[in-house]
């Protein structure tokens, strides 16, 4: 027997309360062609055992990203992870842990916290770093509210080099919030003049490097300009891996650096939970989103931490909150934590290394094929190919052969007008034979 606690008449005294005529209100701000008009066709009971072997029968059409070669990236990665990491995750004291509110009982949860903000403010090149956002692109959406109150300007500009689903995230929240966007062409060339765009009503810029072509930016003249406007930098990476070897958007005038860290100690995961990274100067940290971990002593004079700052609506006035953010991906962070303890600064440049000599080896490889165009001069282990007709076509055949290719950038912006561009993305994992079979099954597709 089902139990619903409602009746119809408590159904209609709370829609009367909110000030809407049916449920059907509620849900107005979803497209019309997203709703269904009907119960989706499922059974209403099923066993455990008959359950079990209809989703194993689901999974099985799924083509894994381990079964094949595989090429995908676009803001998601496949990396190893060390089998460590999900060992040392799943211990009982971390998997179980909660928001460390009483910093007594708390201290197995907060010194991780704090190591990880020790971590990306290393690896961004900035003062200060918070315990994670959700992910890179809600991050950089946070990053944008916290410059226009530092500047009390409402004015953003979002650089053609930022990722397209970065790029929807934050156009969604400014649009609710009042505030402008100002979003340039998709940068395929890597040639935008950003800094022709910043003037004094702009509160900042958004640049991302490796931009979403794969494209590195100097983020100096960027920045320059920015700082010359009163505006700040926000600087954006989608693939974390790359701040091992390239120099970190901090040392290039960055007010702000936020992206993705998804690359260290986490998989893909069909696309989450991950975990962002948001890093700032000392002197906008009052508005730094998020939760502050610091190191302090206690009573006896031993090493202990806490909560230094949290500007959360859970911890204090919601009208003083910077952000409505609130639990974060903790155990994500701790994986990425544990994965950045066991590289250590010199294993984490010798795997981005082996990311961009893997890179260069496929991109020379798929250049030899007749008819393809690789667009980039400079990247770091992800870059664009031009093909001959309809990518997503190209994709789809290459699928067929049993090789994930990449992904075709109208899948990420349908209104770019660059149909025949592919993201292609090789990391530590691609071997010479995932190289060749790529090139070949190209080869054979584009013939």
């Amino acid at each position: 027997m089902r139990y619903h606690p409602l009746t119809d008449a408590d159904r209609a005294a709370m829609l009367a309360k909110i000030g809407v005529s049916d449920i059907d209100a509620l849900f107005a701000d979803i497209p019309e062609a997203a709703r269904l008009t009907e119960p989706l066709d499922l059974p209403t009971s099923r066993s455990e055992l008959e359950v079990e072997r209809a989703m194993s029968a689901l999974a099985a059409k799924n083509t894994s990203a381990a079964s094949v070669p595989f090429f995908v990236g676009a803001g998601a990665y496949r990396h190893h992870v060390p089998a460590s990491v999900d060992h040392l995750i799943q211990r009982s004291e971390f998997l179980t842990a909660y928001t460390p509110y009483q910093p007594e009982i708390a201290q197995g949860t907060l010194q991780p916290l704090f190591e990880f903000q020790t971590q990306v403010a290393r690896l961004t090149g900035m003062e200060v770093a918070n315990a994670s956002m959700y992910d890179g692109s809600t991050g950089c959406a946070e990053a944008v509210l916290m410059a226009q109150r530092l500047t009390r300007r409402s004015r953003a500009v979002l650089s053609g080099s930022l990722h397209p689903h970065y790029r929807d995230v934050v156009e969604t929240v400014s649009r609710l919030a009042g505030d402008e966007v100002v979003a340039l062409p998709a940068d395929l060339a890597g040639a935008e003049d950003v800094a022709a765009h910043i003037d004094e009503t702009v509160a900042c810029v958004v640049v991302q490097t490796p931009g979403v072509f794969g494209n590195l930016t100097d983020l100096r003249p960027i920045a320059e300009a920015a700082h010359a406007a009163g505006a700040l930098l926000i600087a954006v990476f989608t693939e974390v891996m790359s701040l091992g070897l390239i120099e970190p958007p901090g040392a290039m005038g960055a007010d702000i650096v936020v992206g993705e860290g998804q690359s260290i100690g986490n998989g893909l995961n069909y696309g989450g939970p991950y975990v962002g990274l948001f890093a700032t100067r000392q002197k906008y940290l009052r508005q730094m989103p998020g939760r502050l971990c610091g190191e302090t002593v206690d009573a006896d004079g031993r090493r202990g931490y806490t909560l230094t700052l949290s500007t959360r609506e859970q911890h204090i006035r919601r009208d003083k909150a910077t952000s409505n953010i609130c639990t974060n991906s903790g155990l994500c962070c701790l994986a990425f934590t544990i994965h950045m303890s066991l590289l250590g600064d010199l294993g984490l440049t010798r795997l981005a290394k082996l990311n961009h000599a893997n890179a260069v080896l496929l991109a020379d490889g798929l250049a030899s094929v007749p008819g393809v165009e690789v667009i980039n001069e400079t990247f770091f282990n992800e870059f664009a190919i031009r093909v001959p007709g309809n990518a997503a076509d190209v994709i789809e055949a290459l699928a067929q052969k049993g090789v994930l290719g990449g992904v075709p950038f109208s899948r990420l912006d349908p209104q770019a007008g660059l149909d025949d561009v592919i993201l292609v993305a090789s990391t530590e994992i691609n071997t010479d034979t995932d190289r060749a079979a790529y090139v070949s099954a190209l080869t054979e597709v584009l013939a």
